[in-house]
């Protein structure tokens, strides 16, 4: 079925234009306005050379970001959101292998522009808020200027594998990869939690996250969906937000589960202090059930639910509620059974799919699935296959199937890790070290863990000639995202290997174990 992103937002102004859509920056912005301005920025894209194929967004957590993708939707674009946390080098790598043809900025994105940047961001650059350092001005184009929307043209027509949004993951080689995401993938996530978990126009939802994170992807389009408003927490407040969701009366929330735990260690999830929220989902990480019933108690009329789901199935794809009877993994709430349309398997060796509790790689499939990774054929045909018909995608998760057909993770196959909610390959990190060392022994471990789970990365480096921890840390903050810096970087005679002569993470985890031990 024909789906454009941005039609239900459409849907939504024209019968209650002046309901609040958005909250934003201390500001408040109705269907009509925020509509207003997707029209216009709609329009700036489709003159000169028509419409893009791919916008990016260098933005976040403001109207400015929430207004270029919807606006990249309404033409037919993909959308393709760009952290605004990453060095300029990694930003402008991106903005040359992700192809986009239009880049749109916030007011945080606008100061982002250099010359360096601008030399390899498309021709056409908007800035919706802000101005760009002075020297540069001439090449950006402002909201400002555009003229007003004349006539209001409906979305363009969305078919099902057409893009909807292509999102950077970590890569194995160093460098991220773009996870190309269809519009009926979209459809179909907010199809079936609409009918689990129905929104009104009288709800609020929280976005938590920034748009370049996939949970953003539910909390915008459902909210919109609805009729009902978003809150965008700001970042200042991301971390412990329980005033933020008191005062704007938050009635749904999707987060990952790290921001309960700092909320609790910090003492702001007593007994009844999140009464109006009635649906609280939590995904992106494990979910140990103390968390869960943390929460519960704080927000004691709400819902929570525990959802999996990686980059390349849509967000989120299998859940289960918690409660009395939820099922456990260890210590954590179990990730449940597959949405309605999608299939989950265990699959044991190379094709061997299994209906026992053995433990296996989990593979998915479903219309939630991605077309692929952009420009990269062989990534794509490693991680989605077709076996009799059906095309599946091979998470890299080990989990296993109880017999009452509840899904359990146990954690990653390989070296990709969750650190504070991201999905992080610790090749990624390995190659920068190794490129930055000059050393060919070189280890990225996620540490501490907690759950399945990390708070951050510890660098190891071997045979390391002239380099200095700090300069080759200095440079890895050039180059990637704060969550992937190593806290520490370890200069050390020789790594440890082990019986297949590999690096044997093991052993590091356990050294960095005792030291720990030695300080406490």
């Amino acid at each position: 079925m024909n789906y454009n992103i941005a039609q239900p937002f459409f849907e939504s102004a024209g019968k209650h234009p002046e309901h609040l859509a958005l909250f934003a920056d201390g500001e408040s912005y109705s269907y009509r306005q925020m509509l207003d301005r997707v029209l216009r920025v709609a329009n700036w894209l489709s003159i000169g050379e028509g419409p893009p194929r791919r916008v990016g967004i260098l933005g976040s957590r403001s109207i400015e970001a929430c207004v270029g993708i919807l606006a990249a939707a309404w033409v037919g674009a993909a959308y393709v959101p760009i952290s605004l946390k990453q060095p300029e080098l990694a930003v402008a790598s991106l903005l040359k292998r992700s192809g986009v043809e239009a880049l749109i900025t916030d007011r945080t994105g606008s100061q982002m522009l250099t010359p360096y940047l601008l030399d390899h961001a498309p021709t056409r650059v908007l800035s919706i808020r802000g101005f760009v350092p002075s020297g540069i001005s001439s090449r950006v184009a402002y909201f400002d200027d555009l003229p007003s929307a004349l006539r209001r043209n409906d979305p363009v027509v969305a078919r099902p594998d057409d893009l909807a949004y292509i999102l950077y993951t970590s890569g194995s080689t160093g460098i991220p990869k773009g996870v190309m995401l269809p519009s009926q993938a979209v459809k179909h996530l907010l199809d079936v939690m609409e009918t689990d978990y129905p929104l009104t126009p009288e709800d609020r939802i929280a976005e938590t996250t920034d748009t370049s994170f996939d949970l953003s992807v539910y909390n915008m389009f459902a909210a919109w969906r609805a009729g009902a408003s978003l809150h965008v927490i700001p970042s200042t407040q991301a971390i412990a937000p329980a005033k933020f969701v008191a005062e704007h009366r938050i009635t749904t929330w999707l987060s990952v589960p790290s921001i309960v735990s700092f909320m609790s260690r910090m003492d702001l999830l007593k007994p009844d202090t999140l009464p109006w929220l009635k649906y609280s989902f939590f995904a992106g990480e494990p979910l140990l059930a103390i968390l869960a019933e943390v929460w519960r108690v704080a927000a004691p009329r709400s819902a929570v639910i525990n959802l999996y789901g990686p980059t390349e199935a849509g967000v989120v794809c299998i859940g289960q509620e918690c409660g009395s009877g939820s099922v456990l993994t260890r210590d954590c709430v179990a990730i449940g059974r597959p949405f309605t349309g999608m299939q989950a398997a265990i699959v044991v060796g190379e094709k061997e799919f299994t209906l026992s509790d053995a433990h296996g790689e989990l593979w998915l499939a479903g219309p939630q699935i991605a077309l692929g990774y952009l420009d990269d054929p062989m990534e794509t045909a490693s991680h989605f296959v077709t076996i009799d018909g059906t095309r599946w995608y091979k998470t890299g998760d080990l989990a296993y199937r109880d017999r009452n057909g509840i899904f359990h993770y146990l954690g990653r196959n390989d070296n990709q890790v969750k650190i504070l909610g991201h999905r992080v390959e610790l090749e990624e990190i390995e190659w920068h070290l190794r490129d930055l060392s000059d050393s060919a022994e070189v280890a990225a471990v996620a540490w501490p863990l907690h759950s399945g789970s990390a708070s951050g990365v510890v660098g190891f480096v071997a045979d390391y000639g002239a380099s200095s921890a700090e300069v080759i840390k200095t440079a890895l903050q050039q180059r990637l995202p704060s969550h992937m810096v190593p806290t520490s970087i370890h200069l050390i005679r020789e790594l440890p290997l082990n019986d297949n002569g590999k690096i044997d993470r093991s052993a590091l985890v356990k050294m960095l174990k005792q030291a720990t031990a030695v300080r406490d």
